[in-house]
């Protein structure tokens, strides 16, 4: 049996769950936290617009959440041990972890794997099956955040293929005032219009 309250504050006092190459699940903290910007400061390719144009995609949340957290751990090397699947599905059951998803018909396309504290979306993780799929998932997921006047999009480490949304790092001091402002906004994920 988890301890769900525990892991909540956990993530709420800006830590984070991952397993070290020998599958051992700790708590993770960072100097440096990436966020995605929630305002104008969020860009895109233009490449990327011809493909929304298109609506090759459909997006759902939580349609196959167990879907996403495999993808996600689908990889050569990976922090998302089993024992993790089993706490973010339990998470999720209790309201906390979603998946944002990509889907192309009736195939998984892609997806972001997150937690949701109140004003605050901390992303664990993504990944595609088909070409642009996490792209897409990630423009959508923005949008949808903004629309529910969520307070911050933790990334939570820097990579290039964040850098072309334009995520940029903060030290911990400023994201743990940044956090702190999100969990006292009452924001609701679940509604995707």
């Amino acid at each position: 049996m988890i301890d769900i309250p525990s892991i909540i504050q956990g993530y709420a006092h800006g830590n984070f769950l991952m397993a070290d190459d020998n599958q051992q699940l700790g708590w993770y903290s960072s100097n440096q936290r990436t966020l995605i910007p929630l305002d104008d400061r969020f860009r895109y390719p233009k490449s990327l617009q011809r493909v929304l144009n298109q609506n090759t995609f459909s997006v759902a949340i939580n349609k196959d959440f167990l879907g996403v957290c495999r993808g996600c751990a689908d990889r050569d090397t990976t922090w998302i041990s089993d024992e993790l699947i089993y706490i973010y599905t339990q998470l999720n059951r209790a309201g906390w972890a979603y998946s944002f998803e990509t889907w192309k018909g009736d195939q998984l396309a892609g997806g972001i794997l997150g937690i949701v504290i109140r004003g605050a979306f901390i992303g664990e993780s993504m990944f595609f099956n088909i070409p642009n799929a996490s792209k897409v998932a990630m423009v959508k997921l923005v949008e949808h955040l903004r629309s529910q006047k969520f307070v911050v999009f933790d990334a939570q480490m820097q990579n290039p293929h964040l850098e072309r949304f334009g995520s940029y790092v903060i030290d911990n001091q400023k994201y743990m005032k940044i956090l702190a402002k999100a969990l006292d906004t009452q924001c609701n994920f679940s509604i995707y219009n």
